[in-house]
């Protein structure tokens, strides 16, 4: 999608919401929102050198939501004729017509609704052809397969490009669109060595703005090397050790904080941290702030899918949760207000302990590094987490081998109240922007 005819799409489609807004109010209804979206992406993959697929997207779509005495009606179309949005508006009101009422149903209050629109940086556009990304994903395998004979084989590499539009309007007035784009760069590798030991790794970059992805050669080098450093991996005896994940599998840990102080998880009452909200869940000198309007960030935006306006705010302060992620039904179910947080999160910065990664490899002196998680080993309501798991096991500060076929367990409470440091080298690359965090102790099943 090019810049040139970017603002006659945006306003075509707002047409299209307005329109489908005014039907609705038309028929009578209670209230109504409308979302569309229309994404455009050029994806090329390559393995051993040679093109596989190239793949071009474009593909979009109108969501109609109504309410009616309570009742709700959804109904959506690719189609954004006039006559097409009229029979989704209306196979929308006659759903309402028939599905339970729910006092929780309808719309955001109109006094959270986002009145500023600050310019984030969200949308790059640069004209990109299946070759341009095919010299990416080659130049990067290239690099990776150069690197050292053990690099015997490639599971691919992958470049894309990715522009998308977004509308939201609903029966308060507010309507508004925005621009964005998204470019990436990823390489997976396959090493073995003499003895036929194989291992797979990968690494990736990603960016609004082309320009700012890494050198496919880079890419390819650092896969190369986290493929190597796997290689002769062994098992571990079974016990209680010190744990570092690293920032890539941090992000998960924090992962599923999001889960737990969801509004639809507390109201199900199917949360490990129930009744939480204002009580010390982290180390006091720990903190997470979500900052929605971080310019050019994976994610911000200026409101959430119900048009409540974002704000920054203090998720964690002290070690203390500050708040839970509400939207608007979720708001009502429980007598509070909403948070702004209908589609997601808005890039949590997590406060750190001014070492790098490699430091607290050798203040942890012998325990494990965790790279990998694998299984779905962890109860949402219990927060028992246990999962499979790989990394490199250290000693006096010093890594000694890379380790697989192991289990790390333990319960999130205690785990997050165990966080010991927290690197200040982060990885970008997520709504989660953590550096490397050191528990104190996990079990371990190993040998």
């Amino acid at each position: 999608m090019s810049a040139n005819n970017i603002e006659l799409e945006l306003n075509h489609l707002k047409d299209a919401v307005a329109m489908a807004l005014d039907y609705a109010a038309k028929l009578g209804t209670g209230a109504a929102e409308v979302a569309i979206s229309k994404q455009q992406g050029l994806s090329v993959s390559t393995r051993l050198k040679e093109v596989e697929t190239v793949e071009f997207n474009k593909d979009g779509a109108l969501g109609i939501t109504l309410f009616r005495d309570g009742c709700k009606g959804s109904s959506s179309t690719s189609d954004l004729s006039p006559e097409a949005i009229r029979q989704a508006v209306k196979a929308a009101d006659d759903i309402a017509r028939y599905t339970s009422a729910d006092p929780c149903n309808g719309l955001a209050d109109k006094a959270l609704m986002a009145t500023e629109f600050p310019e984030l940086d969200l949308f790059h556009p640069w004209e990109l052809t299946p070759a341009e990304l095919t010299e990416l994903a080659v130049r990067a395998e290239t690099a990776a397969l150069d690197a050292d004979p053990r690099i015997k084989n490639s599971d691919g590499a992958s470049a894309n490009a990715h522009t998308g539009i977004k509308v939201y309007g609903n029966s308060h007035g507010f309507l508004h669109g925005y621009c964005s784009s998204r470019y990436s760069l990823s390489c997976v590798l396959i090493g073995e060595e003499d003895n036929g030991d194989m291992q797979r790794d990968y690494d990736y970059s990603v960016s609004r703005r082309f320009g700012e992805l890494w050198a496919p050669e880079l890419v390819g080098q650092k896969a190369a090397a986290k493929t190597l450093s796997r290689l002769g991996a062994r098992k571990i005896t079974t016990g209680k050790l010190p744990v570092l994940f690293a920032p890539e599998v941090a992000t998960g840990l924090i992962g599923h904080l999001i889960g737990a102080i969801s509004g639809s998880s507390l109201y199900r009452k199917s949360s490990f941290l129930q009744d939480a909200i204002h009580t010390r869940i982290f180390p006091e000198w720990f903190s997470i702030k979500e900052q929605p309007h971080l310019q050019a960030g994976l994610a911000s935006a200026a409101y959430d899918a119900e048009g409540v306006a974002t704000r920054e705010r203090d998720i964690i302060q002290a070690g203390v949760l500050e708040t839970y992620l509400l939207t608007a039904y979720s708001a009502r179910k429980l007598g509070l207000t909403d948070t702004g947080h209908a589609g997601g999160i808005y890039n949590w910065t997590l406060s750190d302990s001014g070492m790098d990664f490699d430091e607290l490899v050798r203040q942890m002196g012998t325990g494990l590094i965790v790279t990998e998680v694998m299984g779905q080993g962890v109860n949402s309501v219990t927060g028992d987490y246990s999962r499979g798991a790989a990394g490199f096991y250290v000693e006096n500060g010093e890594i000694l081998y890379p380790v697989e076929e192991i289990t790390i367990a333990g319960n999130l409470k205690d785990m997050y109240r165990n966080i010991q440091a927290v690197s200040c080298d982060r990885d970008l690359r997520s709504s989660i922007r953590t550096g490397g965090i050191l528990l104190g102790e996990m079990k371990i099943a190993g040998n």
